[in-house]
């Protein structure tokens, strides 16, 4: 089971010059939203965006975290 610490950790370890919030949405440890602003985004489509987002969770997508509600921003 994963924090909101530790998904905040593995997502400011990928986007070291972002912003990043991440709630857990059920109190579950298993349900997260995450709000990400990063300048990595810029110039990605939307899907792009995610994909980063998804590699920076990397395994725990499909074994610890059942869902991500994923918001990304450029500054």
């Amino acid at each position: 089971m994963l924090s909101v610490t530790d998904v905040k950790k593995l997502l400011t370890d990928s986007f070291p010059d972002g912003q990043v919030r991440v709630i857990d949405l059920t109190g579950t440890s298993d349900h997260f939203g995450v709000d990400i602003t990063s300048s990595r985004f810029e110039g990605l489509s939307l899907i792009e965006q995610h994909k980063l987002v998804h590699a920076a969770v990397g395994t725990h997508l499909t074994e610890a975290i059942h869902a991500l509600d994923i918001k990304t921003r450029t500054p």
